[in-house]
């Protein structure tokens, strides 16, 4: 394949804030079993693509942890491969994609690989992108570079020469401007630029309010068969987990719900991740649990997004609504006593 492909993981979402206290925007939870960057790096694995490289800004260890070497997008390899390069800029970060000052910091990436065209993408958008027929299309256009857009709205992914942006790298100072995504919104003089348009499924992950309507939208069956493809997987960590149990007298309704869990009261239109406890007498209405929550007796929860390793005891009430749904951080704990 004729990309190598930038995935700027250092890309900072202030309406994130409550889910990006301990991690990166790209390895929020998503859809029960993945993380938000499981999207981008599939899709590139599914376009030929092998010579990845992360640029993630700080804290780094979640994403670490996830993708680790690249063994489950089969990225794991002696030539090419993935490339975690982390940017050590820890109060950087910008709101745009292809940060030069970001890349600028490992210059060899790009100039020791031998493909002639770069792709940069992001971790917060969700898609089925192909980049093979956006290649093609780039070159017959014959233009500088091409924007990934659907339905009117930039997908924040772009595709130019690697010499192209070698070169907009090393003069972005001089040049006055600051990123990839900085240079198509300006339309900056001398390039020139083209629109790649994709009818598939998308959703633009940049807030709570629309991490939450992203999430419930997949409870539709026609949604999910518009993004999980059968001939082109989104590939995630794998994790040796039972399957869940559910218990006698537990009641489940339009829902996801991964590996690992046990469920022993009453789940409806909501997503559950991986080792989740729901016990007896309590119900969750609209809601994200994520990975190792528990959920106590008598519990009534509504429009709550509970992040990794949260705590709820026995008997709260959370109300919250679709517009704005209650956060609990990561690792939280919530009694009676708390929400009274």
């Amino acid at each position: 394949m004729n990309l190598l492909a930038v995935v700027d993981a250092s890309v900072k979402k202030e309406g994130l804030q409550d889910l990006t206290m301990q991690r990166t925007v790209s390895s929020v939870p998503f859809a029960g079993r993945y993380r938000l960057i499981d999207f981008p790096l599939s899709n590139l694995v599914n376009s030929g693509i092998n010579t990845v490289g992360v640029f993630p800004s700080y804290p780094v260890a979640s994403l670490l942890d996830h993708i680790g070497v690249g063994k489950s997008w089969d990225l794991d390899r002696r030539k090419n491969g993935l490339f975690f390069l982390p940017v050590t800029q820890r109060d950087g970060g910008l709101s745009s994609v292809g940060a030069f000052a970001a890349l600028e910091e490992h210059m060899q990436f790009f100039t020791k690989s031998a493909q002639p065209y770069a792709v940069v993408t992001n971790g917060f958008t969700i898609n089925q992108l192909d980049f093979r027929d956006m290649l093609n299309k780039h070159i017959d256009s014959g233009l500088d570079i091409t924007e990934a857009v659907s339905e009117g709205i930039s997908l924040k992914t772009y595709i130019l020469s690697k010499n192209l942006l070698i070169d907009l790298i090393r003069s972005h100072r001089e040049k006055k401007v600051v990123s990839v995504e900085d240079v198509v919104n300006l339309k900056k003089s001398p390039y020139t630029y083209n629109e790649y348009e994709y009818k598939g499924y998308f959703a633009i992950i940049d807030s709570v309010q629309n991490y939450f309507q992203a999430s419930m939208a997949l409870l539709d069956e026609e949604n999910r068969k518009r993004l999980f493809l059968p001939n082109r997987p989104i590939y995630t960590k794998v994790k040796d987990e039972p399957p869940t149990r559910y218990v006698k007298g537990s009641r489940v309704k339009r829902a996801l719900v991964a590996n690992g869990s046990t469920i022993m009261g009453e789940v409806v239109d909501s997503i559950v991740s991986r080792a989740v406890y729901i016990k007896k007498n309590a119900r969750i209405e609209k809601c994200i649990i994520m990975q190792k929550c528990i959920v106590e007796e008598n519990c009534n929860l509504s429009y709550v997004i509970a992040d990794k390793d949260v705590y709820i005891g026995e008997g709260v009430v959370l109300n919250g609504t679709p517009e704005q749904p209650i956060v609990l951080r990561k690792g939280e704990r919530v009694t009676k006593e708390d929400v009274r």
